[in-house]
């Protein structure tokens, strides 16, 4: 009998983030995943994998997956699929010749009769099982899939352009985690939250899991930290206004979020802060004049700050009002504002004064904090907006130390947001000349930089403008 491949039926959303989240999975179980066949197209994903509890394991807390099934057979025609299932699994038959079972038909883009269904069925007689047939709870459960075209009801199409059959294994967490973390149901929220289901996808992109030290630049009221918090994370976060983090100081509050989920045993702490005022220590990184130097001087030292799994966040679009980071915009002209703040920082209803911020500035500031944070192989799962016209789109953002792993887009109409997905590379990785070519695209860009809210931020002067060139 061949090596046993099994059928991954995701659900019929987010497509460009459902590969990088079991691929992600795989990492984080420690599971050998090989993927033999995936499209956008279709839900149906067939994958190599060493044992069915692997498998069960694999989509156990995945969001985008339904369910998962031992693969006995597939092809285009039901003749090819009888045909597959025999040279497949003959030899498992016996096993379930006496259990309970019932058989399911699962047509994703189609519809069948009763008839139909019954007939379709019964042309699997030649598996001999002669136990109890059982519509709830059987001890096995086997469907026929069928992938139908676009419309194929009001078209008429009269059968599906492929199917698979396969033993039932085991469901995912899609009907739970989301419903559980349900901003709905939330105690705090605020207009910017992520929404649970996208939150969790997150997580798991970003390889959440216990034992795992995760850190969130722009926290808000929690939404990252708390998916990263259901998977066993330990979670910190800052914010750059203290008063998204404090709430109404009673019950409205991030810490309260984390109570109401009972998740304050991976609370490691949130604080005000700003990601170009960060108390958090770095680690230092080569730059083009001293990347020449010895293996021996560019190794880390372990303690100068890389200390985090990943970096997960959703920064700030700068689209209701303008992106602002902690200074003064022109310190000659209001010498006595640090100063001030220096005396005053510590008052609760202090708030520190602010400049204006260039979203492109952010980015590379977002990628440069994650490398001087990031254990090899951390990862940085951030969302990014860019318009969807090819003149106006906003280049993926490179780094010499990070590798893109995954790009998965939430598409507007004119606008959408990727969820850019880096893994931090060991220092003996990064190329020297990578360093140089990223220091001089960094300096060309602080060049063109504006003043006003629109020269700074590309994407807020696309939106207002309607994404028109």
């Amino acid at each position: 009998m061949p090596e046993m491949e099994y059928l991954i039926r995701f659900s019929q959303s987010h497509e460009t983030f459902r590969l990088p989240e079991i691929e992600a999975l795989a990492i984080v179980e420690g599971i050998d995943l090989k993927v033999i066949s995936y499209s956008l197209e279709s839900p149906f994903c067939i994958v190599s994998l060493p044992s069915a509890s692997a498998a069960r394991r694999l989509i156990a807390r995945s969001i985008l997956v339904i369910s998962i099934h031992e693969l006995w057979g597939h092809g285009a025609t039901l003749p090819e699929v009888h045909s597959s299932v025999r040279s497949r699994t003959e030899p498992l038959w016996s096993q379930y010749l006496s259990c309970s079972f019932k058989f399911t038909i699962d047509s994703y883009q189609g519809s069948r009769t009763n008839d139909q269904k019954l007939s379709i069925i019964n042309s699997f007689a030649y598996l001999g099982f002669a136990g109890p047939i059982k519509m709830r709870n059987p001890d096995e459960e086997f469907i026929l899939f069928e992938d139908w075209p676009w419309n194929s009801t009001p078209l008429g199409i009269p059968d599906p352009k492929y199917y698979y059959f396969g033993r039932y294994l085991g469901t995912s967490s899609r009907e739970t985690l989301p419903k559980k973390l349900d901003l709905k149901k939330r105690t705090y929220i605020s207009t910017t939250s992520m929404d649970a289901e996208l939150a969790l996808i997150t997580a798991n992109i970003a390889l959440a899991a216990p034992g795992k030290l995760v850190y969130d630049p722009f926290v808000g009221t929690g939404s990252f930290p708390i998916a990263c918090a259901q998977f066993g994370a330990l979670t910190f976060g800052s914010d750059i206004d203290g008063r998204s983090i404090r709430g109404d100081e009673k019950k409205r509050t991030l810490r309260g979020n984390f109570e109401q989920y009972g998740l304050t045993q991976n609370l490691g702490g949130m604080f005000t802060a700003d990601l170009t005022n960060t108390p958090i220590r770095k680690s230092a990184l080569c730059t083009s004049t001293s990347s020449s130097s010895s293996p021996e001087q560019r190794k880390v030292d372990g303690v100068s700050g890389r200390i985090f799994d990943a970096v997960v966040c959703d920064p700030p679009y700068g689209v209701r009002e303008g992106l602002k980071v902690l200074g003064v915009k022109d310190p000659e002209k209001c010498p006595w504002v640090i100063p001030k703040g220096m005396e005053m920082y510590k008052d609760p209803e202090f708030i520190p004064p602010r400049k204006p911020y260039s979203f492109l500035l952010m980015l590379d500031d977002i990628l440069q904090f994650s490398a001087q944070t990031l254990v090899d192989g951390g990862r940085l799962s951030f969302w990014m907006p860019t318009a969807n016209d090819q003149d106006q789109e906003i280049p993926v953002p490179q780094h010499p130390y990070m590798e893109v792993v995954a790009v998965c887009v939430q598409d507007f109409n004119k606008w959408s947001r990727r969820l850019i997905t880096y893994r931090r590379i060991s220092d003996a990785q990064v190329e020297p000349a990578a360093i140089k070519a990223y220091e001089q695209a960094k300096a060309e860009r602080a060049v063109e930089e504006g003043k006003t809210a629109d020269d700074l931020n590309p994407f807020r002067n696309a939106y207002f403008k309607g994404f028109k060139n």
